[in-house]
Parts: structure tokens; sequence; C-alpha cells
């Protein structure tokens, strides 16, 4: 269990009209790689099925979560779509959607 959490979101896609992009957080002293990656796809199409294998997987130190912990599903969406981003003023730490956005931009698209 190299995953200590994860989000996944729906995003448009000009083929399949909507794709899966996850946000994952690994536990400490976990190390992202390609060959995690493919694991984690191999995992899901395992578990669930290949319809369901996400099409970005994007590792994170932190996800976006409300002062109660609830991760902000909405914020992630935002970031896949490249959309602005909506309300943070709920957030905990309003850093790490700027933080995730970079990494999307870097990392995401495919």
């Amino acid at each position: 269990p190299r995953v200590a959490e994860a989000a996944v979101v729906g995003k448009s896609h000009d083929v399949k009209g909507q794709a899966i992009a996850a946000f994952v957080t690994l536990r400490d002293g976990k190390v992202p790689s390609d060959e995690l990656v493919v694991a984690l796809r191999e995992h899901v199409a395992t578990e669930i099925g290949a319809i369901a294998k996400p099409e970005d997987i994007i590792f994170t130190a932190d996800l976006p979560k409300t002062r109660s912990g609830k991760i902000m599903r909405r914020l992630l969406r935002d970031i896949a779509e490249g959309k602005a981003l909506g309300d943070t003023t709920t957030l905990a730490d309003p850093e790490v959607v700027s933080r995730l956005k970079a990494r999307y931009e870097e990392e995401g698209e495919g």
C-alpha cells in the first residue's frame, strides 16, 4: 500500500467525452514513478474495470481540503479542466491549490 489518499474527478475529453484524472498522495517514504503510474492503472482495471482507468495520475503532497477535512473535488475538477478556480475561502491551506495547479499543468494533459 503505497497510496495514502486519492481523489478522482471527471474531465472533458475530445474523443471519450469524459476521462478520469486521479490526484494521489503517497505514504511517507514512497516516491512517484512511471512504474507506479502503470501499477495504479492496472490495479484500477483489475479491481473496477478497464473503463475506470485514470487518464491522468498526478502525485501531490496534499489535496485541497476544507477546514473540516473534506476533499474539495470541485477545485480538482477545475484544475483538471483548466478552468478558473472558484471560491477557495473555505480551504484549510489555500497554497495547496496553487501548488497542485502548477503540478497538473506540468504533468497532466494525458
